[in-house]
């Protein structure tokens, strides 16, 4: 592995998930690495420093000075410096609210943020803490400013919070954690975020569409926008600039990173994504947008009167004709297909005449597939006529299926 023979100084604080840093460290071990541990005190509160110690095999530091009298006469100086200077890599997991702050403002109380503003090397920050608290714009505006330092940060994950939440807050797996330093340390690499994917402009469309029929109806479809902003946390985990196109949903931003610009019609969305075409590298048409819309919408609630009513439907514009009609030859266009009969030779021609790239093949036949579930069966077809085909599996990892399938074609050419 990468990692092996690197020397990470593993920093822990203040958070319920401390507990997984034992795992971390022996993971990190396992691998080769050479691991020292400096925690907070309120990071004590979690796990013992002797079960650190136990793991990394070298003293657990938490002090400026270490005493064994508590007088600070008698004790010997845990030198910050030369910590930032030993590490190949300085790794805070978890991260806690308190502490992104005070490294983010350059506030330096103990001896992690001591060590913090006197490393040299590439320091890594993996958040955890609760959803509200994650997105609270004092923490996105931290994060953001320790990025513009040149930091890494290794974005939270979405799932069951010790609050009993759902949402973003919890500290990335330590298999991924190690995944992330090892990929960093591969020759050629230098950043968990410098991979084929940095600093690439990612499109996605997501959500339904809303038509009015007048100020009060509309005309919608089932879909609920779970895969689309899956798909947005995969590229913006894989460090990928997002722009997040969403019709009406009740999800929250998957990853505090990821712009999102919300539209309601077929029309607004069609405006949305065009202004961020052209910037865009990589464009995922993941949203349900409605074919048709009333060519009349009132400006007033309609009447019940007549036994039967009208609406007269016009078209609305096929964003993913119009935008495949522009595409140039350095970008990338994956479209999706929802069908329900002949659902191969629909999704060939949908990607053949759109111009895309791919094509991901949905079949309303396949139980667990579709609007609505948090598990999809997808099929995947490339313009080269290569059909990859998936197993049932949760949105999440079918949105990570699809990142590595365009990641696998960038690094080909």
């Amino acid at each position: 592995m990468s990692v092996t023979g690197k020397r990470i100084l593993l920093g822990v604080t203040g958070s319920i998930s401390a507990y997984k840093s034992a795992l971390l460290v022996r993971l990190l071990v396992k691998a080769g690495a050479e691991v020292r541990v400096v925690m907070t005190e309120s990071a004590k509160a979690f796990i013992t420093p002797l079960t650190l110690a136990t793991l990394s095999k070298n003293p657990v530091l938490s002090t400026l000075v270490t005493t064994e009298s508590g007088h600070i006469g008698d004790g010997s100086w845990n030198n910050h410096v030369e910590l930032g200077l030993w590490a190949d890599a300085v790794v805070v997991a978890p991260a806690s609210a308190h502490t992104l702050a005070r490294c983010a403002t350059g506030l330096c109380t103990d001896l992690l943020s001591a060590v913090y503003l006197s490393a040299r090397c590439p320091v890594f920050f993996a958040p955890a803490m609760d959803v509200d608290m994650y997105h609270h714009p004092t923490t996105v505006e931290n994060l953001r400013r320790l990025e513009s330092f040149g930091n890494h940060i290794i974005r939270a994950e979405h799932g069951e919070l010790a609050s009993g939440l759902v949402g973003e807050g919890r500290l990335a797996e330590p298999e991924t954690i190690v995944h992330l330093l090892d990929e960093f340390f591969k020759p050629g690499a230098g950043s968990v975020k410098q991979g084929i994917l940095s600093g690439k402009q990612v499109l996605i469309t997501a959500g339904p569409t809303q038509e009015p029929i007048d100020p009060v109806r509309y005309i919608s479809n089932h879909s609920t926008g779970k895969m689309g902003y899956a798909i947005a946390n995969a590229f913006a985990k894989a460090g990928a600039t997002v722009n997040l196109v969403s019709g009406p949903t009740a999800l929250p931003l998957p990853d505090p990173a990821i712009h999102r610009i919300q539209v309601r019609s077929a029309q607004e969305m069609f405006v949305a994504a065009q202004d961020a075409f052209n910037e865009a590298d990589i464009i995922v048409l993941s949203a349900a947008v409605a074919d048709y819309t009333p060519a009349h919408p009132a400006d007033r609630k309609i009447k019940k009167k007549e036994a039967v009513f009208s609406l007269e439907l016009t078209k609305t514009t096929d964003i993913a004709a119009t935008l495949g009609s522009r595409k140039r030859p350095d970008q990338w266009m994956m479209g999706f297909a929802l069908e329900t009969d002949n659902e191969y030779e629909n999704a060939v021609k949908k990607l053949q005449t759109k111009n895309l790239d791919w094509i991901v093949l949905n079949s309303l036949r396949d139980e667990g597939a579709g609007f609505g579930h948090d598990t999809n069966k997808i099929t995947v077809i490339d313009k080269g006529g290569q059909t990859h085909k998936f197993e049932l599996k949760s949105k999440d990892e079918v949105a990570q299926d699809l990142v590595n399938l365009i990641k696998k074609k960038l690094m080909s050419v």
